[in-house]
């Protein structure tokens, strides 16, 4: 929860009783590695905030092949904003790369701390924010260099997540097959 709040108070001020029901609205959720936060379809219910692991956003495209869209590590927040805002199914799925631990507000709750906090939808409007100016930022460069870059920039933008991927996940974002990732891999050594 330590992490939760430090993230929070970034973005805003919150005085101990504010603090007290943001912390009483939060779950803890374990996600075991390749389980689904949530699946194209459906419709998003929690909103998250990840403390520990590593989570792929992914979809499937017309051929029905798996394309992974960015990855989300420690310290952001894990939400299908228009799904969970609109009541809308989900076009994407979220998947633990590894296991997650995050801390997660139920829609309800997270509709009270809207309610009842003044200045929350101000902190929220911040944290949602830089949340979608990171997913930019981190959604698949697929055409923008030759796949070696990719590569290269990959390693150089995120090196603590570059050893905490399995290659098919890294390949999949890349926009390249595993045994092309694994002889750039080979090359650069």
């Amino acid at each position: 929860m330590k992490e939760l709040l430090t993230y929070i108070l970034q973005f805003g001020n919150l005085n101990p009783a504010q603090i007290a029901l943001v912390s009483s609205k939060a779950t803890e959720l374990h996600l075991p590695k390749e389980e689904y936060y949530l699946q194209a379809g459906q419709v998003a219910r929690q909103f998250g905030f990840l403390v520990e692991g590593i989570m792929r956003v992914c979809y499937y495209n017309h051929k029905g092949e798996e394309i992974t869209k960015y990855f989300i590590d420690e310290n952001n927040i894990v939400v299908d904003l228009a799904s969970f805002d609109n009541n809308l199914p989900s076009t994407a799925y979220v998947q633990a790369v590894t296991d997650c631990r995050l801390i997660v507000f139920a829609k309800p709750d997270w509709q009270d701390l809207l309610n009842i906090i003044i200045g929350w939808d101000a902190i929220v409007h911040k944290i949602t924010s830089k949340a979608l100016l990171l997913k930019i930022e981190r959604i698949s460069p697929l055409v923008a260099e030759d796949a070696t870059t990719r590569y290269l920039q990959f390693m150089e933008k995120y090196p603590i997540l570059v050893n905490r991927i399995p290659l098919v996940y890294l390949a999949s974002y890349l926009g390249i097959t595993q045994s092309s990732l694994s002889r750039i891999r080979k090359n650069i050594r």
